[in-house]
């Protein structure tokens, strides 16, 4: 979360000394959209289109837009990536209530995403929801894991933590399978963005993640009762922690 302190904070703090969301998103030293005030939305036009068009993104005040304001200012290339696939799928069907699985699964990244680098053994468990290996005998991979937050809702509702908080965790797979092939969000946006496809999106190839379950992520998840909860973790698990 170092990354996103770094800039964020800052940004945060002219939000509380008055200023509206966009003003304090356009004070980032480095950006390659303006924020503007969700007003400068016309009536009747399609906000992903507004964007591609005229590279302004319309802000409203409050942690939803802030967090979204905040992942474009730290993932540019796969968010701009984001919105032309958005695009591209509005060309093909329009904007019908009913936006197809290629934008369901372009939307369940952008608003609640997490990348996660993991070895495959985690992986697969976590696919299995197999939480008793996950975070039982498997507890020591995470070390060489990296989970990355994504979506700006997931981070709006990170704000008050609750065990129930699940991303929907898609998969980073570093250059030449290296582990420490993507340090930094600069590596990963880049990664990231020539990795998304719609065809891909929609299947949907995301695992669900409650998050706090993360070790390191949340103090109480080091006493094994944390993960028999079974409205958040499905199955009854017994383990002993490494």
């Amino acid at each position: 979360m170092t990354p996103w302190r770094a800039v964020g904070l800052p940004l945060a703090r002219h939000v509380c000394q008055g200023d509206r969301v966009a003003q304090a998103l356009n004070r980032a030293p480095v950006r390659t959209r303006q924020f503007v005030s969700a007003s400068a939305l016309p009536d009747g036009a399609v906000y992903e289109k507004f964007i591609y068009d005229t590279g302004q993104i319309p802000t409203r005040d409050g942690l939803h837009d802030f967090f979204n304001g905040l992942t474009w200012l730290q993932f540019p290339k796969a968010k701009a990536q984001l919105n032309a696939l958005h695009v591209a799928q509005i060309a093909q069907v329009g904007t019908a209530p009913h936006r197809g699985a290629p934008r369901d699964g372009l939307t369940l990244l952008d608003e609640n995403g997490a990348l996660l680098q993991a070895p495959d053994a985690l992986w697969d468990a976590l696919c299995r929801k197999d939480w008793a290996q996950l975070f039982g005998p498997l507890r020591a991979l995470w070390s060489q894991a990296s989970l990355t937050l994504f979506g700006h809702a997931l981070m709006e509702k990170l704000v008050l933590p609750r065990a129930p908080i699940t991303a929907h965790v898609y998969r980073v797979h570093a250059p030449g399978g290296q582990m420490d092939g993507l340090d930094g969000l600069d590596a990963l946006d880049h990664w990231l963005a020539g990795d998304l496809c719609a065809e891909r999106l929609a299947c949907k190839p995301f695992a669900p993640l409650p998050v706090l379950g993360v070790p390191g992520w949340w103090p109480a998840n080091t006493d094994p009762s944390f993960y028999a909860d079974t409205q958040v973790f499905r199955m009854p698990l017994k383990m002993t922690l490494g």
